[in-house]
């Protein structure tokens, strides 16, 4: 044991180096984000991650959108605990069977006007897990999908540039 916790601090970590963050971007992606909410709803945006039965690598990515880097507070997103409050669904992983009622039923608890953003590969066609006898396949064949974000997984500012887009094509009807 302490053979190895020498080793580790005398060879540092074996990861690679994040890369360079670019604020700025970021900061501007995020306003533009709460500006079309803002126009909109009048309000800020409300998220409801829904898991149907993914990996969870999608969820990570999700989820560091509310850790001390990206901070979606401070921009007007937020995540709520119930589809009830929430106008954006993001749904990760296919719909497997136990989870297709679940789903059926946030969908339904969500008020109008409300949006279903797909995230990931899996949420497009089931993905790797298509054809499996537990996997019903995409997001779609179960809820109506208003926004694809590819990706295995998508990177938190690709979820960001998704939900502009949207908010960009709602505002346009």
């Amino acid at each position: 044991m302490r053979k190895t916790l020498l080793e580790s601090l005398t060879h540092g970590p074996l990861t690679e180096a994040p890369p360079a963050p670019d604020e700025a971007a970021l900061a501007e992606l995020a306003k533009n984000v709460d500006k079309a909410a803002q126009a909109r709803l009048g309000r800020s945006l409300s998220i409801r991650a829904v898991d149907a039965g993914s990996c969870n690598a999608c969820e990570l990515e999700i989820h560091a959108l509310s850790n001390a880097f990206y901070d979606l507070e401070r921009f007007g997103l937020r995540f709520v605990a119930s589809p009830r409050h929430a106008d954006v669904l993001m749904v990760t992983g296919p719909v497997t069977k136990n989870m297709r009622e679940a789903l059926l039923r946030a969908y339904n608890a969500t008020p109008d006007p409300k949006w279903v953003v797909a995230v990931g590969g899996c949420a497009a066609d089931g993905g790797i897990f298509r054809g499996s006898y537990a996997c019903l396949g995409g997001v779609s064949d179960v809820v109506p999908v208003d926004l694809h974000i590819p990706g295995c997984p998508p990177s938190p500012t690709a979820l960001l540039k998704g939900l502009l887009a949207l908010l960009q094509h709602v505002a346009g009807k």
